[in-house]
């Protein structure tokens, strides 16, 4: 197999059209391709400028998940810390996780903070938002998003091969009239739900508005634990 490392946009461009397979950090393909067979040539974006940028608002698509910090928003910033071991975030990319994962970690996160992609095509690079990056599985150069007055995480411990551990993401961004409005996502199995209620009325009128929406259909302990971050969200003081 022959893997191609553009450093350039047009280069990058150059291997998709002459049909080279994306890979991140391979910890998720790697597997397969021993079982089925390696393709012909695949593509990295890892030398790519545009791919692996991390500031405000902005984080490249061939990120490692170990890299992620703090520059990013509490909720970004936790998922990718708490992504597998420490030897698969030393390895796995933002886009290999958003995209190419089943488990999509990084999604809850996402949501909340109301991101939107740039990606990669043969002849154009152009935004989306997630649903189609997540739908037609297009090579993610950046995310994008808006920052948030607060954010969190909390995922909870998993067991060895059973379903995929819960996860509550939250944020508070102000809307157009000013107001607050709490944004959570929730990773229960391999299904997540999301959903946004007013917050500015305080934590328990925002947890009742919440429980009227699908995220509020949870079975109980999901739902326990979605009261319980919300409440230590909103009672934090006003910052990222």
């Amino acid at each position: 197999m022959l893997l191609r490392l553009p450093e350039s946009v047009s280069q990058a461009q150059e291997c998709l059209a002459e049909g080279a397979v994306p890979v991140g950090g391979a910890t998720l393909i790697w597997a397969d391709w021993q079982r089925d067979g390696f393709p012909e040539q695949a593509v990295s974006l890892r030398r790519l400028p545009e791919a692996n940028v991390i500031g405000r608002g902005i984080l490249g698509g061939a990120v490692v998940l170990n890299t992620v910090d703090e520059r990013v928003p509490e909720v970004l910033h936790r998922a990718a810390a708490a992504v597998g071991t420490g030897a698969v975030r030393r390895t796995a990319t933002v886009g290999g996780n958003l995209v190419g994962s089943t488990l999509r970690c990084l999604l809850p996160a996402a949501l909340v903070l109301k991101s939107w992609a740039t990606v990669l095509d043969r002849d154009r690079v152009y935004e989306t938002d997630l649903a189609e990056v997540l739908a037609k599985h297009h090579l993610l150069l950046s995310l994008h998003w808006r920052e948030p007055l607060a954010s969190g995480y909390r995922k909870l411990p998993g067991e060895a091969g059973g379903q995929p551990p819960l996860v509550v993401a939250a944020a508070v961004h102000t809307d157009d009239g000013g107001l607050n409005r709490l944004h959570v996502a929730v990773r229960d199995g391999y299904d997540v739900l999301t959903d946004e209620v007013p917050c500015h009325a305080g934590p328990e009128a925002a947890i009742r508005a919440l429980g009227d929406t699908p995220v509020g259909t949870l079975h109980v302990a999901a739902w326990q634990t979605v009261r319980e971050h919300v409440t230590d969200l909103l009672a934090r003081p006003v910052s990222r």
